[in-house]
């Protein structure tokens, strides 16, 4: 038995100020897909919020993605006000960034256009740029980078995920539907119970019948290949079938299994044979997190007419308020004073992944 991350990092206020500065501020943060969030056009303006910093991500005229802190460079004004975080932004059409307050006007690139009445001639432009966020994007999703001097590329974030799921077209693929879940339990809680099976015969007897292997705990499971599903089944849906074709360009042995694996801090992917569950985990506070589940089809099924993922949103939804039930339930006995740490067992090894990253990170600040 392994010990799992110390109580005070699930539940402690003071722990997730330090983690949210080096762990979420200091990585790849994925805010979505880049259609959902409207940036797939140029000319755009979207405000997320990204662990409680408030970032404008713009598409400028040739479609090219920039980041910022929304955050006037003359007195601190918001230059987009948000009071309030939005659970699902969509990007609006935009030239320019003006703060309303003096009318400091910024290029969708950042950069200072114009400072009324500021005599700021002669200074250099560059010197009065927007406070910069690091921001790209891989297979359709959209991450941005809070601490961009720190910025590796984000390739290195991606590869691992990028290799297993190499095959699905990610990039190629569009939003059929999707549900946001508010969970009151700490973010790594979450990305633990994705990382083991341990759990799946007692919480998700429905996906047990679809991959009787989980059942037995999940330690002989080979996710680089993919997990069988039991005979005459090969997706998730509660039939195990659908109507929907598989995804072009897969192995026989994708089309018939499934895959998975996850982007520390926030991105969990689970790929079947028609589509894919991308999981963006938005940490609100220490014991809460907002979930946004989004189901990625090939684009000409989700176009076509008669287009239905209500199959797949039946097993997901069911899935996820197991899951979600049992997370909750986890951050409540954390909060005990008896908690002190958890322990996981051989075949939740995959689970001990979020210390492996962690602490390192933790460590070196």
């Amino acid at each position: 038995m392994e010990a799992a991350l110390p109580r005070e990092m699930y539940v402690d206020d003071g722990a997730w100020a330090r983690e949210r500065e080096v762990a979420l501020f200091g990585q790849w943060y994925c805010l979505g897909r880049r259609d959902d969030l409207g940036l797939d056009e140029p000319s755009r303006l979207v405000v997320v919020d990204v662990v409680g910093e408030s970032v404008l991500v713009t598409s400028d005229d040739h479609g090219a993605l920039h980041a910022a802190y929304n955050v006037c460079r003359h007195r601190g004004s918001q230059v987009r006000p948000v009071a309030a975080p939005v659970a699902c932004p969509v990007a609006e059409p935009a030239s320019a960034l003006r703060c309303p307050y003096h009318s400091w006007t910024y290029g969708l690139d950042g950069r200072l256009l114009k400072a009324p009445h500021a005599d700021l001639d002669g200074d250099d432009p560059a010197d009065w740029a927007l406070h910069r966020v690091s921001v790209d994007s891989w297979g359709g999703f959209v991450f941005v980078h809070l601490t961009p001097e720190r910025a590796a590329p984000l390739a290195a974030s991606v590869h691992r995920l990028a290799v297993a799921l190499g095959n699905y077209g990610l990039a190629d693929l569009v939003t059929g539907a999707s549900l946001t879940y508010d969970v009151a339990a700490n973010y790594k809680v979450l990305l633990e119970n994705y990382n083991e099976c341990y759990h799946c015969g007692p919480v998700h007897p429905e996906l047990c019948r679809l991959v009787p292997s989980f059942a037995g705990g999940g330690s002989d499971l080979d996710w680089a290949d993919g997990v069988p599903h039991r005979d005459g089944a090969w997706t998730f849906t509660l039939s195990g079938t659908t109507t929907r074709a598989p995804l072009p360009g897969l192995t026989d042995a994708e089309r018939t299994r499934h895959k998975g694996d996850l982007v520390y801090p926030n991105l969990m992917v689970s790929a079947s044979a028609d589509h894919l569950a991308a999981f963006a985990l938005h940490p609100l506070a220490v014991a809460r997190t907002r979930v946004t589940c989004t189901l990625l089809f090939a684009r000409d099924e989700a176009r076509s007419e008669g287009f239905d993922p209500s199959d797949a949103v039946e097993l997901w939804d069911l899935v996820n308020g197991q899951d979600w039930a049992v997370c909750e339930s986890v951050q409540r006995g954390m909060s005990s004073r008896a908690y002190r740490h958890g322990w996981f067992a051989p075949m939740e090894d995959d689970s001990l992944d979020i210390r492996r990253w962690l602490v390192p990170l933790l460590e070196g600040s």
